[in-house]
């Protein structure tokens, strides 16, 4: 989800977790464009598929928090910052 504003960039992030074997089921806006720091969210209540794609990207593990959704039909959401290019370069 884009939280930065860049136009594209999360068609960019797309493209590359998916030359890493990740499944993005749904690209967008995130509901604010004032978010600086990249993060990830677990929405099943098991890190590890969060944790995967924060080190496939190098994002730090404090960037990974939780916040449940079952009405989500997906295990992580991952939310792009206005540092996204010290991502983007893995």
């Amino acid at each position: 989800m884009n939280g930065c504003g860049t136009s594209g960039v999360a068609e960019k992030f797309t493209d590359l977790l998916r030359s890493k074997n990740f499944d993005v089921v749904k690209v967008g806006n995130y509901y604010s464009f004032d978010v600086d720091t990249t993060f990830i969210i677990d929405r099943i209540g098991d890190k590890k598929y969060a944790l995967a794609v924060a080190e496939s990207l190098g994002v730090p593990i404090q960037n990974v928090i939780q916040h449940f959704n079952k009405n989500y039909f997906l295990d992580v959401t991952f939310v792009i910052g206005k540092d996204f290019n010290n991502y983007l370069k893995r």
